[in-house]
């Protein structure tokens, strides 16, 4: 792109994202704590989703060092629902690190950034253009897509240049803002609105007639899973137990369950699973099935209701009994939180 047509890409984008950018809470607030929060959550999920969890861990952790000093449980059963809980771990982790070394300030140079837990390169160049001013690009999915099209190009580096030539002006923020929002809303990968774009013009793409493609990425795979899960009862409390450190969804709470070959072995493994428990083989009985998909599993799970005849639990394991009203204070993985409002629904009905 001729160096002339910066300055009028620059003014085109800010023009039009001063009116007709969405009312983001993050876009309301200059803080890099809370912006540093809201990349976070957006990392891998959609916007609708992020911004009711933002808004509910603000209030909850408003601060650096309130999210420093909260329990890690505390954090998780914040942050339940929204998936991919290391992010979660990183921000905790990353807020005590910023409480040691920078007195619960939020560095503000690249190479700081980068240190701290779950951030990367486009994570430290948002917060670095956005929260302080800074002459930093950030380039994620949407931004590569818009620059790789304006410029007709895949190549990385050419991207790049683009994007440190586009932020190099006053308002690097908004800069990098418009160009997230521009991809988000306009230029997506597979019906871009070339028509209502503000950089129709200067587009190499649109102007030279091509498909004005995203690059092709990998489809993803998907695993069909069978995953029962047992609603364990005894005396007015339920059987849950605590995922363990290093696993897909560490820390969390569950009901008992796991994944199986085939809906017919559900049974039996969900007794394997409960062996250590004053169970007998007739009292238990289906109350439905739901659906999930976590990372590249797409998961039906059985939901079978057993009797305890006592709330013992082995010694020294994850286990623990506990009641409705307590279990909804913990960090309950959203598929256990599916089989436990299907369990609402079938005692209502039995009612």
């Amino acid at each position: 792109m001729p160096a002339k047509n910066f300055s009028t890409v620059r003014r085109r984008l800010l023009t039009w994202y001063k009116h007709h950018q969405r009312n983001l809470p993050w876009r309301k607030t200059t803080d890099p704590y809370a912006i540093w929060v809201s990349e976070t959550m957006l990392q891998q999920t959609q916007v609708k989703t992020v911004v009711p969890y933002y808004e509910r861990f603000l209030n909850r952790f408003p601060t650096v060092e309130a999210l420093a000093r909260a329990p890690l449980d505390r954090v998780l059963h914040v942050w339940a629902g929204l998936g991919y809980y290391r992010r979660a771990e990183n921000l905790k982790t990353a807020a005590r690190q910023v409480m040691r070394d920078y007195g619960g300030k939020l560095p503000s140079e690249h190479h700081q950034l980068r240190a701290l837990p779950g951030i990367g390169d486009y994570t430290a160049g948002a917060l670095l253009s956005i929260a302080f001013g800074k002459n930093s690009p950030a380039i994620d999915s949407n931004v590569r897509r818009v620059l790789g099209r304006l410029d007709s190009t895949y190549k990385e580096t050419q991207i790049r240049a683009l994007a440190t030539q586009l932020v190099a002006g006053k308002r690097p923020g908004d800069v990098n803002q418009a160009l997230m929002e521009l991809g988000a809303t306009l230029c997506t990968p597979k019906t871009p609105d070339c028509g209502a774009c503000p950089l129709g013009r200067e587009c190499r793409s649109r102007s030279r007639d091509s498909k004005i493609s995203a690059r092709r990425v990998k489809r993803i795979s998907f695993t069909d899973v069978v995953w029962p899960l047992a609603v364990v009862r005894s005396g007015g409390k339920i059987l849950l137990r605590r995922r363990s450190t290093g696993k897909l969804l560490a820390r969390l709470w569950e009901l008992p369950g796991q994944e199986t070959s085939s809906r017919g072995d559900s049974v039996r493994a969900l007794r394997r699973e409960l062996r250590d428990f004053a169970i007998t083989s007739c009292n238990r009985r289906s109350i439905g099935e739901i659906r999930h998909a976590i990372t590249y599993r797409r998961i039906r799970a059985p939901i079978y209701l057993f009797e305890s005849a006592t709330d013992s639990i082995p010694a020294q394991s994850q286990w623990r009994w506990l009641s409705l009203a307590d279990a909804e204070r913990y960090p309950i993985s959203t598929l256990s939180k599916k089989a436990l409002a299907l369990l609402a629904v079938h005692e209502t009905r039995s009612a």
